[in-house]
């Protein structure tokens, strides 16, 4: 089974500073409870060290993570391989008429291991709700 999950966010706020924080990876991996810690590599890739609590794992899975596409400043897509699942994000910035923008984000989990669609099918919206919150106080504070 697949899991997808799209959501759009308004922001008032420039599309630039939306696309500095959505297309930095260490910000969007900081952004996912589940996302124990993570590395950042000289090639822009990076590894996150995921922990999700269920049954079959007891410790945290490496899930090697990579661009596949960037349209600076407008939309980027990254994959996520590991053991246990492959996650594909894409995020989509459009400018809205009164000078601030639109996100729309959607995330596709394959699970390789029982118990992993479940668990993000669970906990997809309360993970966005996190990416929202994230990016909400990166806006907020000053640069």
């Amino acid at each position: 089974m697949t899991v997808r999950v799209s959501r759009t966010f308004e922001f008032d706020a420039p599309p630039a500073d939306v696309w500095a924080f959505i297309s930095d990876a260490e910000q969007r991996a900081g952004a996912i409870s589940v996302v124990d810690s993570f590395e950042v590599h000289d090639d822009g890739s990076a590894t996150w060290h995921v922990a999700l609590p269920i049954p079959m794992i007891r410790s945290t899975i490496d899930v090697e993570t990579e661009e596949v596409e960037r349209d600076a400043p407008h939309r980027v897509k990254f994959v996520g391989k590991s053991r246990a699942f492959r996650v594909t994000g894409e995020h989509e910035i459009t400018e809205t008429d009164d000078g601030g923008c639109r996100l729309a984000n959607e995330f596709v989990v394959d699970g390789r291991l029982p118990g992993v669609e479940s668990f993000f099918k669970r906990n997809f919206d309360a993970e966005l709700d996190n990416l929202e919150d994230a990016l909400r106080a990166s806006l907020a504070s000053p640069a």
